[in-house]
């Protein structure tokens, strides 16, 4: 942690002297401020985000003003003189005070805004919308009350998120990119898996507030992720008092749960937990026709079962201190532990010349237990009134994973002998260090800020596999494939940016310095000569690389009328490659299939464009975007023949990651939000996107041209008796790769769900997957053989849910309130 100190020291001196340099000259000839304070009119509760504009009476489009904070509070500064005043929220009637000289400061005291009963039919719906905002590096949806959701996980959840998609594997893509970063709460996290997105699919999607999608991501973000960023924001309550929520769901296949979240909040310290509790298991199932043109089988039929349990217990407790009106500090500390019972039956139908010739079945028993721990501690001062900012973060994280696996094949035709009897013993440890200090310094409508990110991580995996020896009875250690590989990544981070906003015009300009470092240290003997053979160059297990780039970040906003605008960003990032990549020891799915790591790979870069439209009608909203990106060493995973086959005859085949490639994508996305009535609201979005690859390894053109598309439609029609239902349909449509070719994907979601209890109560049922139609159907091509399959990774479910909230109401949303209608409504920010 020594190098850190002159990179927090050099952030402390800019800081100072940013601060030094302030202009003065303002205050010395007097500005005058304007305070008050802003609540509805109904409830008497504050309205955060209320705007105060001040237009200047001589000079109209001279215009400042400013927003109120979380208690409604607004102070801005101003120059004398004479203003017409006015103080708006979306779907409020806007207060206004024409004409007035002001010659001193002066405070407006406490205004009351009422709702504008032309536009109820979009908020009367209280706490449940889903909206979005448009920001110049993001759009941010607030989740609300989705009743797909319903016991549902955070993976869930993402699927219905515009521009997200996640296959039926559970793998989270961004248009139609799946190396897209994951973060929680603005940070890498241990809730998020440690870059694994298995950690997603037991948290319960309730405990989510809002998916920042970032596809343009500013200078504050880490560089990695060559598709973007999603920042999932969990709820932390802000009502003073105790409240807070109860939900328990129930479902078949297993599905059961219950999670609690509980909110203290006083005048100086905001105390808060969630803690759940899941039992779910997802059955699922597989089918292959594979054919081969050398070995001892032409064809082979695979049919495969599969069951996973999962328990899974999670709390995240934390300590909001309010030290001082402007400054506060916050620890937490999040705790997750999961046992999974995985089982897979396979049944092994082997041809030779279309006459069966033997049928095998497979056993694969996994027992994994998994413990993540993660402690955060984040300092939060709000120097003055007028934005002035600095956070810092620290942060730990540790995780550790334990599997445990009995593989056992037998032959059943024409005899029942024992093929193979292997016991899998991995272990993968994880730790993470997280450093971060920022601070915002505002000029007027301008921005400045700037800031330092450290992460350091260290991963360990002892990988062991054990054979029976028929012979002798007696389990030998298989040393091909038993290692310990230790793999660390060290980045280091300092940026700056800068935002303004000139009349209709808004932009954001940012640089990022980083530095990474990637250590593999292998604590074995390893022959490198067939990896080397087959890479064609020479590899060291164990290296030391160090990267130093510079990520450019431009984001523009141009706002044609109030409610239309066109935005334009530029990024550069990087895609760094995870341990299991980079481990050089084979680790096999199967008996025949196998994945080696490359420790020869190198970090591939990305350089995207973005361009936007966005207009809103009365109760209309289009987004669209095109875009456009470049990535260069981009992995590919390739298949090849290693040459080995098994103790029956079958060939052994490798999948190794490469830096292969130069890809590049191009595509389209539009979304629309339609609230025709205040009883039913629609919501479309459509992805398209074109992808091409250029490269060539060992004399194979892995060169592709890919169209592919994927589009999503949802309604919500609030019935008589506060009965809420809700459809959720979602298509991808056919994509390709060099080797492989995947069928279209339907899938149709439905939910209901109806107030009790005075409104504290409700009930909901949820189907997903209605027509059991989420099945990956795929073909495989390459000289030596053929597949052809069908997976499905979980089948229907169907699920009930009951929550209750306690001394919790269900309010008018603020947040959505301002934004008129489900998915319906934008914030635009310069």
């Amino acid at each position: 942690m020594k190098q850190l100190f002159p990179l927090l020291l050099l952030l402390a001196l800019s800081f100072n002297y940013v601060n030094s340099q302030r202009p003065g000259g303002d205050r010395e000839r007097g500005p005058i401020v304007i305070t008050g304070k802003v609540l509805d009119k109904d409830d008497n509760l504050p309205l955060e985000y209320a705007t105060l504009v001040l237009q200047s009476v001589s000079n109209p489009d001279q215009i400042t003003g400013g927003i109120t904070d979380i208690d409604g509070n607004f102070e801005v500064e101003a120059k004398a003189g004479k203003y017409n005043i006015s103080i708006e929220y979306i779907s409020y009637k806007t207060y206004k005070l024409p004409n007035q000289t002001l010659s001193e400061s002066t405070d407006l005291g406490t205004i009351k805004l009422a709702l504008d009963v032309a536009q109820l039919e979009a908020v009367e719906v209280v706490g449940e919308k889903t909206t979005v905002e448009v920001r110049l590096d993001k759009k941010i949806y607030n989740i609300g009350k989705d009743l797909t959701n319903s016991g549902a996980t955070i993976t869930d959840a993402l699927n219905n998120v515009p521009s997200v998609d996640v296959d039926v594997e559970g793998a989270i893509s961004l248009r139609g990119n799946e190396n897209v970063r994951i973060l929680i709460n603005g940070k890498p996290s241990a809730l998020a898996g440690f870059g694994s997105t298995d950690a997603l699919t037991q948290l319960p999607a309730d405990a989510i507030e809002k998916v920042e999608v970032i596809t343009s991501p500013s200078a504050r973000y880490d560089a990695e992720g060559t598709a973007g960023i999603l920042n999932i924001i969990l709820k932390k309550e802000k009502t003073l008092g105790f409240n807070g929520s109860v939900n328990t769901t129930i479902g078949y296949p297993v599905n059961s749960g219950i999670s609690v979240n509980a909110n203290l909040r006083t005048d100086k310290f905001n105390l808060f937990n969630t803690t759940g509790y899941s039992y779910r298991d997802a059955p699922g199932n597989a089918f292959f026709d594979n054919t081969y043109s050398s070995g001892s089988f032409d064809r082979i039929f695979e049919d495969r079962e599969y069951s996973r349990l999962r328990k899974g217990f999670n709390t995240n407790l934390g300590l909001e201190y309010f030290l001082t009106e402007q400054s506060s500090l916050t620890g937490s500390v999040f705790y997750r532990t999961s046992k999974s019972e995985d089982g897979t039956e396979n049944t092994n139908k082997r041809f030779i010349s279309n006459s069966l010739n033997s049928e095998t079945f497979r056993t694969e028993d996994e027992n994994e237990d998994d413990d993540n721990y993660q402690f955060s501690l984040n300092y939060v001062n709000n120097l003055n009134d007028d934005g002035q900012k600095l956070t810092v973060d620290l942060q730990y994280s540790k995780g550790e994973e334990t599997k445990t696996s009995i593989i056992e094949e037998n032959n059943t035709i024409p005899n029942e002998n024992l093929i193979v009897l292997e016991n899998v013993f991995e272990t993968e440890l994880q730790n993470e260090y997280l450093v971060q200090a920022d601070y915002v310094l505002p000029m007027g409508d301008a921005q400045f800020e700037i800031g330092y990110r450290g992460t350091f991580e260290e991963e360990v995996t002892d990988y062991r596999l054990d054979s029976l020896n028929q012979a002798t009875g007696q389990f030998n250690i298989n040393e091909d494939l038993t290692n310990k590989f230790t793999y660390n990544e060290n980045v280091n981070a300092l940026y700056t940016q800068y935002g303004n906003k000139i009349g209709k015009f808004s932009f954001l300009l940012g640089l990022r310095l980083e530095n990474t470092q990637l250590k593999g240290q292998l604590d074995s003997e390893f022959d490198t000569s067939q990896l080397e053979e087959q890479l064609g160059v020479d590899v060291d297990v164990n290296f030391d690389k160090n990267y130093l780039g510079l990520f450019p970040t431009v984001n523009f906003i141009y706002e044609l009328a109030e409610n239309e605008n066109i935005s334009l960003g530029y990024n550069r990032r990087i895609n760094r490659p995870r341990g299991w990549f980079i481990n050089p020891f084979p680790s096999r799915s199967s008996r025949t299939n196998i994945f080696q790591g490359n420790p020869d790979l190198n970090p591939a870069f990305s350089n995207a464009f973005d361009l936007g439209y966005l207009k809103r009608w009365d109760k209309i909203t289009l987004t669209s975007s095109i875009y456009y990106q470049r990535e260069t060493d981009s992995f590919e995973r390739v298949q090849e023949e290693t040459g080995q086959t098994t103790t029956d005859g079958i060939e052994i085949i490798r999948t190794i990651p490469i830096n292969l490639s130069t890809n590049n994508r191009i595509g389209a996305e539009a979304g629309m939000m339609y609230s025709p009535t205040k009883w039913l609201r629609l919501n479309s979005s459509f992805n398209f996107f074109r992808f091409s690859t250029e490269g060539i390894f060992n004399d194979v053109d892995y060169g592709t041209t890919n169209n592919s598309w994927f589009a999503r439609f949802s309604s919500k029609v609030s019935l008589p008796e506060k009965i809420d239902w809700q459809t959720n349909a979602f298509y991808r449509g056919p994509s390709s790769t060099a080797q492989t070719e995947n069928s279209g994907i339907f899938s149709l979601n439905l939910a209901f769900s109806k107030d009790i209890m005075k409104d504290n109560g409700t009930l909901s049922l949820n189907v997903s997957d209605l027509l059991n139609s989420r099945k990956r159907s795929s073909y495989t091509e390459t000289e030596f053989f053929t597949s052809d399959s069908e997976f499905q990774w979980r089948s229907r479910q169907i699920t009930m849910g009951f929550v209750y909230r306690f001394n919790q109401p269900k309010e008018r949303n603020k947040g959505s309130r301002g934004n008129g209608g489900d998915e319906g409504g934008e914030e635009i920010e310069g």
